[in-house]
């Protein structure tokens, strides 16, 4: 199995130092080299002062003096040396450096916000997740061995591409896998009455899933399991029970309306953060039709 390098975004801050850490052992263990990177605020840009190779190599000295006292020693010399420090938005500046050293994925350090720290200042491991075309693993503390990975997925054209990368990820850390499907109560319409029999509902969907989604794993020996009830709290209820130390899930890549308005099961796993999370881009996968919609066309 043939791996390319990664990008760790990186800052001064400890969870920075224990991801780089995570991805020091991770990149020693499959044989490819891996880049910090640095995102800056350019706040004299808008002056137009000190412009040219002066500015950007006293920002870029400044930044690796920074993140070299917060990292400690746990990545070599030559690797602070040859960190990519640019600046802007960190979102913006990693989706570079990915295209730049064509990376397999990115890895970042977890950090809790609150609902309003998010709206207010915004959250790296969220707007990396909703523009990056690469996977993106946040840590969550300090993980030292993985030994257990959880994939949660739905019955959409999510479903493959993260079950793929679930595979790949425990075969990585040589982990056990369980895969996991959430079903969701019917969303109740106030004044309307059941549009669906949730008996049969149920029992297409696992038809599906059965049929559709399970069939995708390669990996001998997977558990695979349903759930009934609202998907964060049970995928943070099902990893925090079977002690995971990875949970993989797709992002969809929804607009920002619909995060307004309902929210996102990636963004909430993202804020409670309750163990390490890998986020797969599929927004690429192409369906002929989502199988929610699916589903509901047959019942109609």
């Amino acid at each position: 199995m043939s791996w390319k390098p990664f990008v760790v975004g990186v800052d001064a801050s400890p969870e920075a130092a224990s991801a780089a850490a995570f991805a020091h052992r991770t990149a020693e263990r499959v044989g490819v080299g891996y880049r910090l990177v640095h995102a800056t605020p350019d706040v004299l840009g808008p002056f137009d002062l000190w412009e040219g190779a002066t500015y950007l190599r006293a920002v870029a000295a400044h930044a690796r003096s920074q993140v070299a006292v917060a990292l400690g020693g746990k990545v070599s010399s030559q690797v602070l040396d040859e960190m990519i420090v640019r600046l802007g938005s960190p979102a913006v500046v990693l989706k570079q450096a990915v295209a730049q050293v064509d990376a397999e994925f990115v890895v970042l350090g977890g950090k809790h916000h609150s609902t309003l720290g998010r709206w207010l200042g915004g959250s790296t491991s969220l707007n990396v997740a909703r523009t990056t075309e690469v996977p993106v693993l946040v840590t969550a503390g300090t993980p030292t061995v993985i030994r257990r990975v959880l994939v949660a997925v739905d019955l959409s054209g999510a479903a493959r591409p993260t079950l793929a990368a679930a595979e790949r990820y425990a075969a990585l850390f040589g982990a056990e896998l369980r895969a996991l499907s959430v079903f969701e109560p019917l969303p109740a319409i106030p004044e309307v009455g059941p549009t669906y029999d949730t008996t049969q509902y149920y029992a297409m969907s696992e038809e599906f899933l059965t049929r559709d989604i399970w069939p995708a794993i390669r990996t001998k020996g997977v558990e695979k399991i349903v759930r009934y009830g609202t998907a964060v709290d049970t995928i943070l209820r099902e990893a925090t029970d079977w002690k995971a130390d990875l949970l993989v899930v797709g992002s969809h890549g929804k607009g920002w309306a619909a995060r307004v308005l309902v929210g996102s099961v990636t963004e909430r796993l993202l804020n409670h953060l309750p163990t390490s999370l890998i986020v797969v881009p599929v927004s690429a996968a192409q369906v002929a039709e989502p199988a929610e919609v699916t589903l509901a066309t047959a019942m109609a």
